[in-house]
């Protein structure tokens, strides 16, 4: 991690972010997407970019994704409020198009500081581009999910599919990305008990 942000709070990180023009996506966006949730937490969950719904609210994981989202956790009993979750990227980028390789290095600092003011234990990775991004490696999620990989300062990454994956892959049937996520979520919730 590279970290060039003399940044003391969670909150300072946020009104960074708030005044970035770093990269073109500032002249397209309503809001930034900084992330919420408990600052304490040991797990942080971090997705790609916000979607159009998380452009208007300015708050991560909102949409039919994070509506999603969200019953998975409920599924287990994990409390938005007692995690926290951010995105790879602040801001939108147009279209819901993929993040490109230079917005997602540009933006990387202000998620560093946010997991070195954090410091949590478990970071789950949702979906492709965070996972390959965090964890240096070109496999795909479906070979990534559900194993648990070590990264900087101790801290272990569990990578899942993302909510969207799944509003576009609807099954439930054995093996399917639904099943694969009712097995990792669980193991996700036997390990924060564990912490």
């Amino acid at each position: 991690m590279t970290n060039n942000i003399p940044i003391l709070t969670i909150e300072e990180v946020a009104n960074e972010i708030g005044k970035c023009k770093k990269c073109p996506l500032y002249q397209t966006r309503h809001n930034v997407v900084p992330g919420e949730g408990n600052t304490h937490s040991k797990i942080v969950f971090i997705g790609e970019a916000p979607g159009e719904e998380e452009d208007f609210k300015g708050i991560p994981f909102v949409g039919r994704a994070g509506q999603l989202f969200s019953k998975i956790l409920q599924s287990v009993n994990i409390k938005r409020e007692d995690i926290f979750i951010t995105n790879m990227l602040k801001c939108r980028p147009p279209g819901n198009r993929n993040p490109s390789k230079s917005e997602l290095e540009t933006c990387l600092p202000y998620l560093e500081t946010q997991i070195a003011l954090i410091n949590p234990k478990i970071i789950v990775t949702l979906g492709n581009i965070p996972t390959q991004f965090i964890l240096e490696t070109t496999k795909g999620i479906t070979r990534m999910r559900g194993n648990w990989f070590d990264w900087l300062g101790g801290i272990k990454i569990f990578p899942m599919f993302h909510p969207s994956y799944l509003l576009r892959n609807a099954s439930t049937a054995p093996g399917s990305p639904k099943a694969k996520t009712w097995l990792d979520i669980k193991t996700l919730k036997e390990a924060m008990e564990d912490l």
